[in-house]
C-alpha cells in the first residue's frame, strides 16, 4: 500500500478542517442519532462522534487514550498546539464517560498537564484552561492515584481554575479538587490560600451537591488548622475573597 504522504500527496488542511467541523455539528445537533451513520465510519476517531455514541471506540479506547496522551508531551504541543488543545479536551471528555478505566494513562496524562499549567504565560490560552478542566476530571474519576501528586501541581492549578467561566466543565473540575483534597488533605495545606481563591472564584455555585462539597473541604481545614491558623491563612487573601468564602460557611 502507498503511503500518500511519501509520495508527496498534498492535502488541503482547510478542507479537512471544514470537513471536520460540519461532523461536529452533526453529532452535536443529532446526537444518538448519528449512531447508524458513525459505526462504519473512519472518522469515528474525531472527538464528537465519542460524545454521542461511545460504544464504538471502546473495543479500542485504550489505543485511542495512548495516541491522544502522545499529543499532550513538550514537543507535540510545540509543534501542534491545536492538536494537543483537542487532545487534552477529548481525554477530559473520555475521562467522565469511562470513569476507572482511564486509569493506566493518568500519571502521563498528568505530567504532561503540569507543565502547561506551571507556564501559562507561554501557552495557548485555550489549551491552559482545558488542561485546568481535564486535570479536574481525572481527579474526579481517579483521585487515589492523582492525590498523591498534588503538591506539585496544587497552586499553579488553582490559578488555571480562577480563570475559568462558571460551567459545567468548571463544575467537573471542582468536583476533581473536593475529591483529591478528600483523599489527601495534607496534600493540599501547604496550597490552602491557593485553593481558597479558586473557590472565591465562582459567581456562584448552582449544583447543591457541588456547594456542600466545597463547603465540606473548606470547613475540613478550618479545623484542621484551628483558629488561629484559619485566620493566618485569611488574612494573606484579599478582603473581596474573604467576603466571597462566606458562602460557604466559613
Amino acid at each position: 500500500m502507498i503511503d500518500p504522504t511519501a509520495a508527496g500527496a498534498v492535502y488541503d488542511r482547510e478542507f479537512i478542517v471544514c470537513s471536520l467541523d460540519l461532523l461536529s455539528g452533526l453529532a452535536e445537533g443529532l446526537g444518538a442519532g448519528i449512531e447508524s451513520l458513525v459505526s462504519s465510519c473512519l472518522c469515528i476517531w474525531y472527538h464528537f462522534p465519542f460524545q454521542v455514541c461511545p460504544i464504538h471506540l471502546h473495543p479500542r479506547l485504550q489505543e485511542f487514550l495512548t495516541v491522544a496522551a502522545k499529543q499532550l508531551n513538550p514537543q507535540s504541543v510545540k509543534d501542534a498546539v491545536s492538536v494537543a488543545n483537542n487532545a487534552c479536551w477529548a481525554i477530559g471528555e473520555l475521562a467522565i464517560k469511562i470513569g476507572k478505566e482511564i486509569a493506566p494513562v493518568v500519571i502521563t496524562v498528568v505530567s504532561c498537564l503540569v507543565p502547561i499549567l506551571k507556564s501559562p504565560e507561554g501557552s495557548n490560552k485555550s489549551l491552559v484552561e482545558n488542561s485546568a478542566i481535564t486535570l479536574g476530571r481525572l481527579s474526579w474519576v481517579c483521585p487515589d492515584i492523582v492525590a498523591p501528586h498534588m503538591e506539585h501541581f496544587m497552586q499553579a492549578w488553582c490559578k488555571a481554575l480562577c480563570m475559568i467561566r462558571d460551567d459545567f466543565e468548571k463544575e467537573d473540575s471542582f468536583h476533581g479538587l473536593c475529591a483529591m483534597v478528600a483523599a489527601n488533605p495534607t496534600g493540599g495545606a501547604g496550597s490552602l490560600a491557593y485553593i481558597c481563591q479558586a473557590c472565591a472564584s465562582w459567581t456562584e455555585i448552582k449544583s447543591e451537591g457541588l456547594h456542600n462539597e466545597v463547603c465540606q473541604i473548606l470547613n475540613g481545614y478550618k479545623q484542621l488548622l484551628g483558629n488561629g491558623g484559619w485566620e493566618q491563612c485569611m488574612a494573606t487573601l484579599q478582603p473581596d475573597v474573604v467576603q466571597k468564602l462566606a458562602r460557604y460557611g466559613v
